[in-house]
């Protein structure tokens, strides 16, 4: 009997699906003691639910434990397949078994948001009047993909990609387990590394890379996988890559500064370093985002925009297509002027707050519009700027105390030195001297 053939049948991945809710990993925040989840799992609850999340978050598990834990019937249903025919007639199904036999029915859809409106709006009675619970998968926003009164009449359940941690424990597990490799294969530290690594936090993905690993080291008559064997099976190469430690930070800072660099081949290595890792991309569009603003400011104000919809665009549509979208504002980013005024101003600015340079509110620019206020002197001798010609009125805002500063310094590239001008011209209005 080989190595494989020892358990139950089926790919590893199959094998390895937990048989009870003690056997889940990762997901601690939506499987906590009370959460609608939890309360699913154990019996206690019927609100009908919403997993969202990544491929290999366990949707498909939680909703096989959920009808495997509490006795109820499961049906599923696979949004790519199923009409609104065989939604109802699921749904009469299980009227008849709740009404006659008191049976409750979980209502399993995989990839619910490709069911259209209509299919949507064909789970409602069911839903409302708890024929059935839902558990319905999404890999894609719920807010976006399903429509209000079903999201209404169900509870959202973020689930997140597994953390190194719940990985290592899902592949030990099956490497010791009897439903997996029973304990007839080990493999190296680095390879262990390399294989949660190329999982990119998918548990399935995980599992499947194992076997596959395992199936590669057998072949060279050895009970152990090291990292070529990895490399063999799943066409991959392991990058040093740990996200806890010093190189993920190292490989992070390489990413940002070859952007402020201006070196797009550099940036779009650093980049595809990290997807391949599994790094995750809403952290990268995170710290594009604050580069948009720390090292291009106003000499290129529209790859802020950019950033704010890439990252919008990745948490929409995920992996894979995220890295063309992360490419898309990373190059933008990198070939774009550089300015790091917005630092310079804001830190000078705060600078003096926190030293406790503030000065006195000037008597004109105060809230005038309560009882009173005026007997202050508060807003008098305001000049309105939409009454002057120029648009500018010539007043002074800031403080008597800080009448000398110079927080925004323009720089001469990209946008910023039109913008450094034009600064200079308001200030010249508001003081009332000479634009020649």
């Amino acid at each position: 009997m080989s190595l494989f053939e020892q358990g139950s049948t089926g790919p590893l991945a199959v094998r390895m699906r937990p048989q009870g809710f003690e056997e889940l990993v990762g997901q601690g925040r939506a499987l906590a003691a009370g959460s609608p989840l939890q309360l699913l799992l154990t019996g206690a609850g019927s609100v009908s639910v919403i997993l969202w999340g990544p491929p290999g978050s366990g949707k498909t598990t939680i909703a096989n434990l959920i009808s495997r834990q509490t006795g109820r019937k499961f049906r599923e249903l696979s949004a790519v397949s199923a009409g609104v025919r065989d939604v109802r007639e699921v749904i009469e199904k299980a009227r008849e078994d709740s009404s006659l036999y008191g049976t409750e029915t979980v209502l399993f859809i995989d990839e619910v948001h490709r069911f259209n409106k209509g299919q949507q709006d064909a789970l409602l009675p069911a839903v409302e009047n708890g024929w059935v619970i839902l558990v319905a998968a999404t890999t894609e926003n719920p807010s976006f993909s399903v429509v209000s009164p079903l999201l209404s009449r169900s509870v959202v359940v973020k689930l997140e990609l597994l953390d190194q941690s719940s990985l290592r424990t899902v592949l030990t597990r099956a490497m010791e387990s009897e439903r997996g490799l029973n304990a007839g294969i080990t493999a190296t530290d680095e390879a262990m590394d390399a294989l949660i690594d190329a999982s990119s936090g998918d548990a399935r993905r995980a599992l499947t890379s194992l076997e596959s690993a395992a199936n590669a080291a057998l072949a060279r008559g050895s009970a152990e996988i090291d990292v070529e064997d990895v490399e063999n099976a799943i066409n991959i190469v392991a990058v040093n890559y740990d996200k806890d430690g010093d190189t993920h930070y190292d490989v992070v800072s390489a990413f940002i500064k070859s952007i402020r660099g201006s070196d797009p081949d550099a940036a779009l290595h650093y980049l595809a370093r990290m997807l391949h890792a599994g790094e995750d991309p809403r952290f990268i569009a995170r710290r594009l985002m604050i580069l948009a603003s720390e090292d291009i400011g106003l000499a290129a104000s529209q790859v802020l925009l950019t950033a704010v919809a890439a990252a919008q665009s990745v948490a929409l549509v995920g992996m894979p297509e995220a890295q063309i979208i992360l490419a898309h504002a990373t190059l933008e980013a990198t070939l774009a002027p550089k300015s790091n005024s917005v630092v310079t101003a804001i830190g000078a600015a705060m600078a003096d707050v926190q030293r406790g340079r503030v000065g006195t509110v000037p008597d004109h620019l105060r809230d005038a519009h309560y009882p009173g206020a005026s007997a202050l002197g508060h807003g008098r001798n305001y000049l309105y700027p939409h009454d002057e010609p120029s648009g500018v009125a010539r007043q002074t805002y800031l403080p008597e105390e800080l009448q000398d500063v110079g927080y925004f310094q323009a720089t001469h590239h990209g946008a910023e030195e039109r913008l450094g001008a034009v600064a200079d011209r308001l200030r010249k209005l508001r003081l009332g001297e000479s634009l020649d």
